[in-house]
């Protein structure tokens, strides 16, 4: 685009109460500081002209002295609004962009699509247009047989033949600046002051025009009412999780175990390069250079490119770094944080998701996940940098200068582990045990192998290369998943425990000796009764607000406190120091016990679950039994449904308006929505709906008295949401 352009913003309303509701709150800005963030991704901000009311200074205080303001003597339409910046345009060889600041809701894709459009086609004046299914008061688009605009219908004139019209005018425009101003003072003389007029009356001559479609109709929405800026805020919320919005803007954004994106969308080596010069600026910003970064990658694609292009950039910033060596599972990086004493920690893995994702996992100085405040603050200030603001060292130079240490921290990582575990009781069992595990292509192999061999364990291993495909499979330690697992210890029926973690080793799936997939809610409640009752270790404990209540029933049990956290193991460690917890869980495979890492590990949990079954003689089925007869039975379904942005918007909405008394004929007792929604009965069952942090999916989760209630909760919930 070599054509110069300005913009005019109109935002002088057309009375008080319309100027009023540009300065209304919208998102984490107002309306018309929105559309102007809009203009300003086409226009640099020097060259756009706000245009005000006389009587208002409404705009104007709220955005500063830094814009250039014309002044709206009357109101005489939107095309004397554009007069009213003449001067401004007096001389300027190039293009106008005019747009309204009552239309926030319009992308600045769309304005730039309208500016490409323009000047491919070597046009005068160029429209946006829409396709509505209610175009209701927009001037309508005629179109010749060869599908140029021949003419802009106003709804009031419309014929009776043209009623199934739906293309409209968005009412945004380039024009150029020589046909502007002259054209409008031409109609002004007539007596016409719309830009409407401007746009019929340019199509009636005959000159070179072009549009751009919109195809999101959300776009066309202006605010012109309280009504109107109600559904803007629905648009808004809607945008915040459409699946689109990382591949439109390519923003880097933390769930709640990190960020994570699509390869080659999203997690791009360039995004890589952004967000490590952000941490790197929090760390000079603190001091912390000395003490540096270690930095990991996992199996996945671009793992072992990123671990370099992020080494560099910190480097280049002066920053230590300690670089392990070959791929590594994600808890080895949470210990090596405060075992080396680094300000941070980060692994490059997309942990259980498909594989083509990839991922940034951030660890603070203690080993914790940062909470959001802090995430917010790298995020924001990653997606403001541009290439140029990266500082960046080539690798073998940073090597060579010292900044750069290669470093293995197996063997430290493994002897942490052994030093909490019983080694030699399970070393000394009168019969060894005989464990298959299913790493699923993943990270654990080494580091558990070297473990279950220093205790005598006979372990074998499946799915053991390196396969960045992973099989074709998310490596998520599901039932499903394990197929080949289960089928393996149930054919063979000589197995002590069937065990597999997932792509970067922080979460597990355990299987009995028969082969029955043990789920992490019933594993959780057996390892809290073996630390406390066989290790002896007191405490209470704390699981996220979709993990089994059968803990905070052994808990009472013990006398010991529990508690209920968001979804994140950062919320878990948080909790777990919160009541001094013994042990923390979640239903999704994490665990972790006081004394160890502050997040989830895979790795320690499979070795945990063997020491159990060697110090209680038992095997796994018949502890649980055990643990079943002191806390009684729950039962969870679990599924999950593609979320569209609308059930975003919907679903609470429909939940606030019309909280219900009663589920699956068992009374309400309470409703929270901390973190999704969760609606408690007065019998102990559960309810959950949940919008994924990291996908677009709507989870829901049950857990009832029997099987039947639990289904029956998660029926009423999928009815509810319209899934």
């Amino acid at each position: 685009m070599t054509k110069a352009i300005k913009a005019v913003v109109l935002a002088a309303g057309h009375d008080q109460a319309t100027r009023e509701l540009l300065l209304q709150q919208l998102a984490n800005s107002t309306v018309v500081e929105l559309c102007l963030a809009n203009v300003t991704a086409v226009v640099p901000k020097k060259d756009v002209i706000i245009v005000v009311d006389e009587h208002d200074n409404g705009v104007r205080q709220l955005l500063g002295e830094s814009w250039t303001y014309v002044i709206q003597s009357v109101q005489a339409g939107t095309g004397d609004a554009v007069r009213c910046a003449r001067f401004e345009l007096e001389g300027f060889d190039g293009d106008v962009l005019v747009a309204y600041g009552d239309t926030p809701m319009l992308r600045s894709s769309s304005l730039r699509g309208l500016r490409w459009k323009h000047q491919l086609k070597s046009a005068q004046f160029s429209l946006l247009t829409a396709m509505l299914a209610d175009p209701g008061d927009y001037g309508r688009i005629l179109r010749d047989a060869d599908g140029r605009i021949s003419e802009i219908v106003e709804a009031t004139d419309l014929q009776a033949d043209q009623a199934g019209l739906h293309e409209v005018n968005v009412g945004a425009y380039i024009v150029d600046n020589a046909l502007l101003i002259p054209q409008l003072d031409e109609m002004a003389a007539s007596g016409e002051h719309r830009l409407t007029e401007l746009a019929e009356r340019v199509i009636a001559q005959g000159r070179p025009i072009a549009s751009y479609a919109i195809m999101d109709p959300d776009e066309v929405q202006g605010i012109n009412s309280a009504d109107q800026l109600a559904k803007a805020e629905d648009i808004v919320l809607k945008r915040l999780f459409a699946p689109s919005h990382a591949v439109e803007t390519g923003e880097i954004a933390f769930g709640t175990g990190g960020w994570r994106a699509k390869i080659g969308e999203g997690f791009t080596i360039h995004n890589v390069r952004r967000l490590s010069q952000a941490v790197a600026n929090e760390i000079t910003r603190n001091g912390q250079e000395k003490l540096g970064v270690v930095i990991g990658g996992d199996r996945r694609f671009l793992s072992a490119e990123s671990v370099q292009a992020a080494t560099e950039v910190f480097a280049g910033n002066n920053i230590a770094c300690q670089v392990l060596t070959d791929d590594v599972p994600t808890p080895l990086v949470t210990f090596a944080v405060p075992h080396l004493g680094c300000a941070y920690g980060l692994i490059f893995t997309a942990s259980h998701n498909p594989p083509q994702y990839n991922g940034l996992k951030v660890f603070r100085a203690d080993g914790s996940l940062p909470l959001e405040d802090e995430t917010n603050r790298y995020t924001a200030e990653a997606n403001a940098l541009k290439q140029s603001d990266v500082v960046s060292l080539d690798y073998a130079l940073a090597e060579q200068a010292g900044l750069v240490k290669p470093i293995d921290l197996t063997n430290d990582y493994v002897a942490a582990v052994e030093s909490l575990l019983d080694i030699a009781a399970v070393r000394q069992a009168d019969k060894p045990l005989r464990v298959i595990i299913d790493p699923m292509y993943g990270t654990s192999q080494l580091t558990l192998g070297m473990i279950l061999s220093d205790a005598r364990v006979r372990a074998e291993f499946i799915h053991e290369p390196h396969n960045p495909l992973f099989g074709g499979h998310s490596p998520s330690p599901s039932i499903e998943a394990l197929s080949t697992l289960i089928d393996i210890v149930k054919s063979q029926g000589n197995y002590d425990l069937g065990m597999a973690t997932d792509g970067d080793s922080d979460r597990i799936g355990i299987l009995d000796e028969q082969g029955n997939y043990i789920s992490t809610n019933e594993l959780l409640v057996v390892i809290y009764w073996y630390l406390h009752e066989v290790r002896g270790i007191k405490g209470g404990v704390v699981r996220n607000l979709s993990t089994t209540h059968l803990l905070d029933r052994m808990a009472d049990h013990f006398g010991e406190k529990h508690l209920e956290v968001p979804v994140g193991f950062k919320h878990i460690t948080a909790g777990m120091k919160q009541i001094d917890a013994l042990m923390g869980g979640e239903s999704s495979g994490g665990f972790t016990m006081r004394g160890w890492i502050l997040g989830k590990d895979g790795i320690f949990a499979c070795a945990l679950v063997c020491e159990m079954l060697v110090k209680t003689g038992k095997k796994l089925s018949e502890l649980l039994d055990e643990v079943f007869a002191i806390t009684g039975r729950l039962y969870q379904v679990e599924t999950g449904v593609p979320a569209t942005p609308a059930m975003r918007v919907e679903v609470p909405r429909r939940m606030a308006a019309e909280a219900p008394s009663e589920v699956a004929g068992v009374a309400v007792d309470k409703i929270d929505s901390y973190d999704g929604i969760k609606i408690r009965l007065v019998d102990g069952a559960w309810v959950l709906l949940r919008f994924s942090g990291t996908e677009p999916v709507l989870r829901m989760v049950s857990e009832g008295s029997t099987p039947q209630q639990a289904q029956a909760l998660i029926d009423w919930v999928k009815g509810f949401a319209g899934a």
